[in-house]
């Protein structure tokens, strides 16, 4: 990887790991589905804004036409469900563990793909499944011992543990998405995927939206945001990302996931002085060795260095 990928890797992590940080400010004012349709929306703009420029309307068009079903599917799938389930378990749970449980992410493809297109799993990856799990249950177990919400006050075990599987669940999805953008998606290219997608995420949600939009003003605070979780967490970041799968192959772009968390939990203690645990950095350290495992890239960068 090259010294101008490494550092488009660290900005992507640093925005995408800031998004949980974003997300836990804005929630407690805008209510799950306004902010998240918000997010979805900024970021089609910006995303279908970049498409036109790049193919052109009537091409852009053409494609995104042709695939709509699908694109509207992955929409729900890898945008408006799981964004919805982690902004509900941020009413609950810290921004840094939230990013940590988002690392799961690939655990959860590798399962997918085994359950659903009959991949293989090696006694690595099925360790790697069973550490990555484990790691999870050692991180909502302190969040269990010292639970604190979104307001700052306590909240019981129970809806702590409904939160983690929210989250969880928000993951597990993003597994399904990738497995159905595989499976039905293949040749076409990531843009259009994301921006058709985005689209579909901003059309499931804006309805909600309008139907739970908060009573009382929103601060300004909350509006910065959500307009950082659009443009910089989204649209950026996904500009990003397609430039780091061009440039630097799939397989390198998807270490961002182990990266994440690191600016999660970082951009949780220095803004919202969360605590960091030394179970929660265990716990963090665990699900990253898991997930590294099941998702093969050790194997993989054992084979490059070959």
């Amino acid at each position: 990887m090259t010294a101008r990928n490494l550092l488009n890797l660290l900005v992507l992590a640093a925005l995408w790991g800031a998004s949980f940080l974003f997300i836990r400010i804005g929630v407690a004012e805008f209510g799950v589905a306004p902010l998240m349709a918000l997010r979805v929306s900024i970021g089609a703009v910006f995303l279908v804004t970049l498409l036109v420029a790049q193919k052109g309307l009537a091409s852009a068009w053409y494609d995104a036409r042709r695939k709509w079903w699908p694109l509207f599917v992955v929409g729900i799938l890898n945008s408006a469900a799981p964004f919805c389930l982690f902004a509900y378990a941020e009413l609950t749970l810290s921004a840094g563990l939230t990013s940590v449980i988002n690392a799961t992410t690939p655990l959860w493809g590798a399962l997918v793909a085994f359950v659903w297109l009959g991949d293989r799993l090696s006694g690595m990856r099925t360790t790697g499944l069973a550490l990555g799990f484990a790691g999870v249950v050692l991180l909502v177990w302190d969040q269990i011992t010292a639970p604190v919400g979104a307001s700052g006050t306590p909240v019981p075990a129970a809806a702590t543990t409904l939160a983690a599987g929210a989250a969880l669940g928000a993951t597990a999805l993003y597994g399904v998405a990738a497995n159905y953008t595989k499976q039905y998606l293949s040749g076409v290219d990531s843009l259009t995927v994301a921006c058709g997608s985005m689209v579909g995420a901003s059309i499931a949600l804006l309805p909600l939206a309008a139907w739970r939009w908060p009573a009382a003003p929103v601060s300004t605070h909350a509006w910065l945001a959500v307009l950082a979780l659009g443009v910089a967490c989204t649209g950026i970041a996904y500009r990003l990302y397609f430039h780091l799968l061009a440039t630097a192959g799939p397989a390198r772009a998807m270490t961002v996931t182990f990266v994440i968390p690191v600016f999660g939990i970082l951009w949780g203690a220095l803004f919202l002085a969360e605590s960091v645990s030394m179970r929660m950095i265990e716990g963090c350290g665990v699900v990253l060795i898991g997930t590294a495992l099941a998702a093969g890239l050790i194997k993989r960068l054992r084979m490059q260095e070959s």
